[in-house]
């Protein structure tokens, strides 16, 4: 079942209108998992980073020994003339997908050059600036090279982070901060996480067990710009419980304040709007 309404997709060399079928019982990725996919968004009539989205597909899709067909140029502009059909003012969730075809060695590795691609475009609304959630800790961590494709955006990593999600969920909590193989703070379930203290932004350091996010990267970038001191660096469970600000980052929504980790309780405060506002000033300045 689909997340989003008016839903549109691209699919062998043309847009379709709806939820189109696109894979067989037999594919490799039905069959194996080896899916991966990107998220963009077209908001207030942009599609900030579009270009950064369509490319990091690609570099999942290597990732996973899949062979990608469609060059980032091409695919900005498949992106493009299938939002033609939305009013500026519908929300849309922008997702370019990969999957292979069929197995070579063993039917397990991916056949080099057997690949489906398809995009789903899903209109689905933005979050109100004042949305908050809350968060809690997760006995699921985040795993590491040797054992997982941290390196992708790949859908064979979901059913862990949905795990730490529904946890979350059964404990009263929004969603889950989340530790790394090390026991210091990766992220969330669903997103980066930042912190505020003192004046001071701080991130955990990508350490190859999570996707430092195409979002995340804007937010240091004009969080920078402005002035303020960010530190990426090792955070602790107990860093946040100081903290005096807490936010997430994600293609999603963007920005999502914390209001509470467990029984420390946060505001929306001065940085997490200014990173909002940041955000989409930015935005205002790319073009469709």
């Amino acid at each position: 079942m689909a997340t989003g309404t008016q839903i549109r997709t691209y699919f062998e060399g043309r847009w379709h209108e709806g939820d189109l079928p696109v894979m067989r019982a037999a594919d490799h990725g039905s069959w194996l998992g080896t899916t991966v996919f990107d998220g963009a968004r077209y908001a207030h009539g942009v599609v900030p980073d579009l270009a950064a989205h369509c490319a990091r597909v690609n570099r999942s899709a290597s990732a996973l020994m899949i062979t990608p067909t469609v060059n980032t140029d091409d695919m900005v502009q498949i992106v493009r003339d299938g939002l033609a059909a939305y009013s500026p003012d519908t929300a849309v969730y922008i997702r370019p997908m990969y999957w292979a075809l069929e197995g070579g060695d063993l039917g397990i590795v991916p056949k080099e050059g057997a690949t489906g691609f398809a995009i789903s475009l899903e209109a689905i609304p933005m979050a109100p600036a004042t949305a908050s959630t809350t968060l809690t800790t997760t006995r699921f961590r985040r795993p590491v090279m040797e054992d997982n494709v941290v390196n992708a955006k790949a859908g064979c990593l979901y059913p862990n982070n949905a795990r730490m999600l529904a946890e979350a969920r059964s404990k009263g909590f929004g969603n889950a901060l989340v530790a790394d193989a090390m026991g210091n703070v990766a992220e969330t379930a669903s997103a980066n996480v930042f912190m505020v203290r003192d004046g001071v932004v701080f991130t955990p350091i990508p350490n190859g067990t999570f996707l430092a996010g195409i979002t995340r990267a804007r937010h240091l970038t004009n969080l920078r710009a402005n002035g303020y001191d960010v530190q990426e660096t090792v955070l602790s469970f107990d860093d946040f419980r100081t903290a005096d600000e807490v936010f997430l980052s994600g293609n999603m929504m963007k920005v999502t304040a914390v209001s509470a980790f467990e029984d420390r309780h946060y505001n929306n405060g001065p940085v997490t709007q200014a990173v909002r506002d940041m955000y989409w000033d930015w935005a205002a300045s790319e073009t469709l």
